[in-house]
């Protein structure tokens, strides 16, 4: 089983754009347009395939909701603050 981080390991991650709620990381993030946003859909789901680690995606017009949690753990992991690192890069694109 994957080892649950405890709230300094997620301190320690320093994800920036990024809150907690719950046992989730969870990420709102305003794109330029429809079309936009749903090529960055698009990037996270071929790195999501990569990491064989999928987020939660809420798509309301030009706005993306991400959330992460490792469900088979109860809460969040590595691979959690990993996909969220690899999330900011793909939107910084």
């Amino acid at each position: 089983m994957t080892e649950l981080l405890t709230d300094r390991d997620i301190e320690d991650a320093q994800l920036a754009d990024w809150t907690v709620v719950e046992k989730s990381l969870t990420r709102t993030v305003e794109l330029a347009s429809f079309r936009a946003a749903i090529e960055v859909v698009n990037r996270v789901a071929d790195a999501a395939e990569e990491a064989d680690h999928h987020p939660d995606i809420d798509i309301r017009w030009r706005t993306l909701t991400f959330t992460l949690s490792t469900h088979s753990a109860g809460g969040l992991t590595r691979k959690d603050v990993d996909v969220a690192r690899r999330i900011d890069e793909l939107i910084a694109n």
